[in-house]
């Protein structure tokens, strides 16, 4: 019997030249933002490096509501003693730079430019009067001959945002692999960009199996029940930004292989459910197992049965076979969902540019708990209000029970039994 963590490394290897199938695959082309075409960059992952056009803040800007100044006027300021400048032009944010007359102070609003000449801001609360002169109702400049008074010198610099202190022009902007969220594009947009090239996502058909599974919404007839792994499946491979094309196998060989023949050209990794065991009815173990898929147990409850390589697959249209890797899981939604956590959610999420891994953590368990020693078991369970961990049933059909889950709680191999108040590992699955 296979290891879990042996397992884990077969998954890796199996997978992991998929990145250079992607690299090799070039970029598309997509829209910064979502108002300039349907497809956007969001979620996206980055072929090519990103240069930034223009430097970002583009010109010295203030970081305050204040007065702009040169520091050299207020060199002799005191509390007791106030330097008074006269009220020169209100530079507004995306009004034109202009020249600070010396011996003058201009409001200056925050995210406006610095005035040519003007080496600081003073808040304006900390100026007297400590509210714009005059300002508002329709009014961008002070009265002609308003003053304001400082009490205190101000080092040069100061509040000021140095055009290219975000970024110089030129400069590496994102580099190719990153994944593009609301803050990556979010510097795009600053930057004047449109379009970026991205990767395309790692295309997955997932197949479920099982003469007994019918779509959600149509009628079942006695002893069917409705298929929950494609579902529940295709929205994590979706989590992990993948493409996913579905399909739907009756309990028959030929049908696994006619949906795998049917996509194998245009999809990277194939994933199946169902029908990996040893019963009579094996049909993915049956179709598979000849075309070069291993099946194997390994040392976990739930999804002990698990599929693994690299399927030869000769698609009826004459351009000779393809080899596309298989990740094949037990049909129990729970052993279904639990397997895709432990040993491909990893994978995908790596080759997407994403974080792999769940939030760990070790907590303490809030009842006792008992596990197959020979088993890296791996439990449901929630959180009480003390923050120690409360583990469900084992059950891999357990569905509704995994829904309400927010860890999932790892016993290893070796452990029988534990008392309330032992640590174990969890993974946050809320996030």
């Amino acid at each position: 019997m296979r290891s879990y963590a042996e397992h884990q490394r077969a998954v890796h290897e199996l997978l992991d030249p998929l990145a250079a199938r992607l690299d090799a695959a070039g970029g598309r082309p997509v829209p910064v933002s979502a108002s300039v075409g349907r497809v956007d960059a969001h979620g996206r992952v980055l072929a090519r490096d990103v240069h930034a056009p223009v430097a970002l803040p583009g010109f010295d800007n203030s970081q305050m509501d204040g007065y702009a100044v040169r520091s050299a006027d207020l060199a002799g300021a005191r509390p007791g003693s106030p330097v008074r400048l006269v009220v020169g032009p209100t530079s507004a944010a995306g009004d034109a730079p202009f020249a600070l007359a010396p011996g003058t102070a201009s409001p200056v609003m925050t995210g406006a430019a610095i005035p040519d000449g003007a080496d600081a801001v003073v808040p304006i609360e900390v100026a007297d009067p400590s509210a714009f002169i005059g300002l508002g109702a329709g009014r961008h400049d002070s009265p002609d001959g308003s003053v304001v008074g400082f009490t205190a010198p101000v080092a040069p610099g100061t509040y000021i945002r140095r055009a290219g202190s975000d970024i110089a022009e030129g400069a590496l902007l994102l580099a190719a692999g990153t994944r593009l969220g609301p803050a990556q594009l979010g510097s795009l947009a600053a930057a004047g960009v449109t379009e970026v090239l991205v990767r395309r996502p790692l295309r997955v058909l997932l197949v479920s199996t099982g003469h007994e599974l019918q779509a959600p919404g149509l009628p079942l007839r006695p002893g069917q029940i409705h298929d929950a792994n494609t579902t529940m499946l295709g929205a994590a491979l979706r989590g992990c930004g993948v493409e996913v094309v579905e399909a739907l196998a009756p309990d028959d060989a030929d049908s696994v292989r006619a949906a795998l023949e049917a996509s194998a050209r245009r999809v990277d990794l194939v994933v199946t459910t169902g029908g990996v065991s040893a019963g009579a009815f094996e049909v993915v173990r049956e179709a598979l197992a000849p075309l070069g898929v291993e099946f194997v147990k390994v040392a976990i409850q739930p999804g002990g049965p698990q599929g693994l390589g690299t399927a030869r697959i000769e698609p009826d249209d004459g351009d000779g076979p393809v080899g596309v890797p298989v990740v094949a899981f037990p049909g129990n939604p729970v052993s279904a969902l639990v397997s895709f956590e432990l040993f491909l959610r990893p994978v995908l999420r790596r080759l997407e540019g994403l974080a792999p891994d769940r939030h760990r953590a070790r907590l303490p368990l809030a009842h006792e708990v008992v596990s197959p020693r020979a088993k890296h078991q791996v439990r449901r369970g929630v959180l009480d209000g003390d923050g120690a961990v409360e583990v469900g049933a084992p059950s891999s059909h357990l569905l509704h029970a995994y829904a309400q889950a927010t860890v999932l709680v790892h016993l290893p191999v070796g452990v029988d039994a534990l008392p309330a108040g032992a640590a174990v590992d969890v993974w946050r699955i809320d996030d």
